[in-house]
């Protein structure tokens, strides 16, 4: 069972070797991410050049377990607009909250903006 919802920013952040990746690791086999947010990450390796053959490998050897992003997932994403809003949240990163509230698990990110928002059930850990 999975201990952790990686949000776009951890991924990244672990794949770029940013401050923060010796964090990501530890988590690496043990986490969901949602369909929107692994695109997220595709959509950052291919503007960083990366082709998408090599990205689709980089992305494999992480084990993750994609979550897709259906209708109820939506409304949850979008009941989190206005507790988000004022920290700059958009779609992805309400949607990898939504996915860890509704999983019952802290979600990992590299942002820090996330460490001020309060919603009941969202529980943040990060990474830098």
């Amino acid at each position: 069972m999975a201990s952790v919802v990686f949000d776009a920013s951890a991924v990244l952040a672990l794949l770029r070797n940013e401050p923060g990746a010796d964090v990501v690791a530890q988590y690496i086999g043990d986490g969901l991410i949602s369909a929107v947010n692994f695109q997220e990450v595709l959509k950052g390796l291919l503007r960083r050049g990366v082709p998408m053959d090599a990205a689709l490998a980089m992305l494999d050897a992480l084990h993750l377990d994609i979550r897709a992003h259906g209708r109820d997932d939506a409304i949850g994403a979008a009941e989190l607009i206005t507790p988000t809003q004022q920290f700059g949240s958009g779609l992805g990163d309400r949607t990898c909250m939504a996915l860890a509230i509704a999983e019952g698990l802290p979600v990992l990110t590299a942002d820090q903006e996330w460490a001020k928002i309060e919603v009941p059930g969202l529980k943040v850990l990060l990474a830098r």
